[in-house]
């Protein structure tokens, strides 16, 4: 039988926490509520690493629900797009899917260059006093949109937008991409072998969210578990494993915030939000910072610089809750570390040589952006951020969903416990 595969994104932790709570206009700079809140650049040594990069030069690419670039936060940022969704507009600015403003919030966190006192955009290369600020706001964004989460109208599933995602921003110069999102299960579909393999060659870092056990992902799912993509977990704002906005696996790199995270909505409003989709354009902001200062740094460098600075936390060493450990993007960008020829996540070549020995045709062969209709089953829908269905909706009889429901708060126990059980480890040794 074959496994159902559905890709969504990472936003949402879950409606009860992180109902998206709109903020309003930024206030003046005095009282700047929304600049203030994003504390995540002083408490991950962000705002230090600024005085070494802050990204310029760097092309970032955002695969998600397409990002609006015209609000005041975000105009300059974005130097080009496209629309794989088949739904979507050519340029990839106009949101879309069951969570349209999630590519706005993404990428106002990763290159938000925020605006003047009096509302209005910065100068090129300027950095204004009001409204978000990204990680990297000088890095040029490439927006990727596509429809996730709910049916697509143009019927382009899952595994033919994502593939060709990856290669369009490949293709049109993006060094680091993000993709904050996730899928319902840690298997990838062989489509995808050959866009990552790519992006591999192409040396291109590639960011992914972990997910969320409050949205239902208990274990990090594709693309994060795809090897040499540096998968990102999240924390609460005590730098604790997140309960809700993140998850687990042997596959996370890195963690970084993820909760009580401030972001531009398409409509030029803010909003607070949580979810590991925060987290990964934190980090794949760092990466932008770090490409900006080395421009000839391989992707494996870059990747290893960041893990390998990390502050441990959890188990000692790597572990599937924080990976390596905590961002510290100032270490990331000024310590000392050794050159590496090897990704230290992995390599998406070695994986297809082992699992996929009988492919019909090399793996890094091109894909046609227009392929013809999938053959695979229908994808089952992602929960969209709205009240879950009724039950009477169901195809399913009665008695497959309270025991599959059964089993999925099982494993939601398992893995909170387990989260717990390693805070309370961490507050014994202190």
């Amino acid at each position: 039988m074959t496994r159902l595969f559905a890709v969504f994104l990472a936003g949402l932790a879950s409606l009860a926490l992180v109902a998206l709570a709109v903020l309003g206009p930024a206030l003046p700079a005095h009282a700047d509520t929304v600049r203030d809140g994003e504390y995540w650049l002083s408490e991950f040594g962000i705002s230090k690493a600024w005085n070494v990069s802050k990204g310029a030069g760097t092309t970032v690419a955002v695969i998600d629900s397409g990002i609006n670039g015209h609000i005041p936060d975000l105009q300059g940022a974005i130097s080009g797009g496209t629309d794989v969704s088949g739904s979507g507009q050519a340029d990839g600015q106009t949101p879309i899917g069951a969570e349209p403003e999630h590519g706005t919030l993404v990428a106002s966190v990763l290159a938000g260059r925020g605006h003047n006192a009096d509302g209005s955009p910065v100068a090129a290369g300027s950095v204004g006093s009001d409204g978000v600020v990204g990680v990297a706001p000088e890095a040029q964004l490439l927006t990727v949109s596509t429809w996730l989460g709910s049916a697509n109208p143009s019927g382009r599933t899952d595994m033919q937008q994502i593939p060709d995602a990856v290669r369009w921003a490949v293709d049109h110069g993006a060094k680091v991409i993000n993709m904050s999102l996730g899928s319902s299960s840690p298997d990838w579909p062989p489509s995808w072998d050959a866009a990552f393999l790519y992006a591999e060659q192409k040396d291109v870092v590639i960011v992914a969210a972990a997910g969320n056990r409050g949205a239902g992902n208990i274990q990090v799912g594709a693309p994060a578990t795809i090897p040499g993509v540096l998968t990102v977990a999240g924390l609460d704002r005590q730098e604790h494993a997140s309960v809700d906005a993140s998850s687990q696996g042997v596959s996370i790199g890195v963690s970084a915030p993820a909760e009580q995270l401030v972001g531009d909505m398409p409509d030029g409003t803010y909003a607070q939000w949580a979810g590991s989709s925060g987290a990964a354009p934190i980090v794949a902001g760092v990466a932008a910072l770090i490409r900006s200062k080395w421009p000839q740094m391989s992707a494996d460098q870059v990747i290893n610089r960041i893990i390998s600075t990390a502050k441990d936390a959890g188990a000692p060493g790597h572990d599937p809750i924080y990976g390596y450990g905590i961002l510290n993007a100032e270490a990331a960008l000024t310590a000392n570390v050794p050159e590496t020829n090897v990704n230290p996540l992995g390599s998406i070549a070695d994986w297809i040589r082992v699992h996929r020995p009988d492919a019909a045709a090399p793996p890094s062969a091109p894909t046609s952006p227009s392929q013809p209709p999938s053959t695979e089953p229908p994808l089952a829908e992602a929960t969209p951020p709205a009240p879950v269905a009724s039950a009477g909706t169901s195809p399913w009889p009665a008695v497959v969903v309270l025991g599959f429901g059964g089993l999925i708060l099982v494993i939601l126990v398992g893995g909170t416990w387990h989260v717990f059980a390693v805070r309370r480890r961490e507050a014994e040794k202190r």
